[in-house]
């Protein structure tokens, strides 16, 4: 029932500052003297925050008996007097209130009010503290495992934090316990609570990994330009380094790739290209499509596109598992990428034109086809069903039914 242990309990293990918890006790306190005397303009409360106590004064001047006009301002002497014999008329009576005096259900009433307003204030405090550490990397026990989300026990503050499925690399899997690294990605207040949102397939997380183990990000000798990411699959970082005696691709490898093993066992075997930055906009795309050797390309800036030629057994390394490979890239060099595959005469023997199918296949699916480059079966066969989604206006359906014709052909052709 005790307002001051309420006090004392709570100002200890809280972070809030002295100035702010003194104010929210005036208010209760004020509160309180209003609802019992109408106003709360002749007392005058005092709060001890180092020993966690208060105390409530009542001020009033002394007037002769039978001249009180108004009793919240004025006390005759003879009230005066049995409060302290050496108070004269004129003087100011200064009156002490116990929290008794107030009455069980009002103190109770209070206490409550002081518990839910030191509440609000430690939420604010836990939001305004998250929003200055939004893209720091944490480090927390798994809490709490749910259906759409695990909850985290930050280790730096034993605060809650949230890791949802969706902001989960595929292929995680924790148990109650289990130690989570993520990327503290927003934090935002739901229902007057502060959530904080964690992060583990989020660019920023892999960029503060690469800062993590590679000194020479942190001391700014080289700096990470752009970071795409498949979570799980593949992701390519593009870095630059600002002195020409270090490799920034070798540095951010690691020798025998000691320092790129430990982020990619993090990201649970993410294949991690790091791709050297260049102005050079062809090189970059070049570069970009990592692993796959490039013939050539035509760039066209109007429509912020990019026609790449490679030898036939580089076209499936550049567009990579279900076109991972070609999707990153285009993200990376912020060009859209159509692959096209070189022709040659030895390759051109084992190979059939579109137009020998025209029995088959309706001339607007070839027409369809030629328009992005390609004119014969194994140009064709030589992309993915997802890829030619992508480039072509045919439906799945149309694709798979091309692809079963040509694929028909050089099967006869092999028999």
């Amino acid at each position: 029932m005790n307002l001051v242990d309420t006090f004392s309990e709570f100002k200890t293990g809280k972070n809030i500052d002295r100035p702010t918890m003194v104010r929210v006790l005036e208010d209760v306190f004020r509160t309180l003297i209003k609802k019992k005397y109408g106003s709360d303009e002749n007392f005058d409360v005092i709060v001890n925050t180092t020993k966690g106590d208060l105390e409530l004064w009542r001020v009033r001047e002394i007037v002769p008996d039978g001249e009180v006009t108004d009793d919240r301002s004025q006390i005759s002497i003879s009230e005066a007097l049995s409060i302290d014999e050496d108070y004269e008329i004129g003087e100011e009576c200064y009156e002490q209130l116990h929290l008794i005096d107030f009455g069980r259900r009002a103190i109770m009433a209070a206490r409550q009010t002081l518990i839910s307003r030191i509440m609000e204030l430690e939420k604010d405090e836990i939001y305004k503290k998250y929003v200055e550490r939004v893209g720091e990397v944490v480090i927390g026990e798994a809490h709490q495992i749910l259906k759409r989300e695990i909850l985290v026990l930050d280790d730096s503050t034993g605060n809650e934090i949230v890791l949802p499925r969706n902001e989960m690399i595929r292929g995680d899997f924790f148990r109650k316990g289990d130690m989570i690294k993520g990327v503290i990605k927003n934090v935002e207040m739901r229902n007057n609570n502060p959530i904080v949102v964690l992060s583990r397939t989020n660019e920023l997380f892999l960029e503060k990994l690469l800062q993590q183990e590679v000194p020479e990000i942190e001391d700014g000798l080289i700096t990470v330009k752009k970071i795409v990411r498949m979570p799980g699959e593949r992701a390519k970082v593009a870095v630059e380094s600002y002195d020409d005696r270090i490799d920034p691709v070798g540095a951010c490898v690691g020798m025998k790739g000691s320092r790129i093993h430990g982020i990619v066992r993090e990201l649970n075997n993410e294949n991690i290209d790091i791709v050297n930055f260049t102005n050079n906009k062809n090189l970059f795309i070049q570069r970009s499509l990592t692993p796959a050797r490039v013939t050539s390309i035509v760039i066209d800036d109007e429509e912020g596109r990019a026609a790449v030629y490679l030898d036939p057994d580089q076209v499936s390394l550049a567009i990579g598992k279900g076109g991972s490979n070609i999707k990153l890239a285009s993200r990376l060099t912020e060009y859209e990428i159509d692959v096209f595959r070189n022709t040659d005469e030895l390759a051109e023997i084992d190979d059939v034109d579109l137009d020998e199918f025209i029995d088959e296949i309706e001339d607007w699916i070839i027409d369809e086809f030629k328009r992005i480059g390609c004119d014969t079966a194994r140009s064709v066969l030589d992309l993915n069903v997802e890829e030619l989604l992508r480039r072509t206006d045919l439906e799945e359906e149309t694709i798979n039914d091309v692809i079963r014709i040509l694929a028909a052909e050089f099967d006869e052709g092999g028999e």
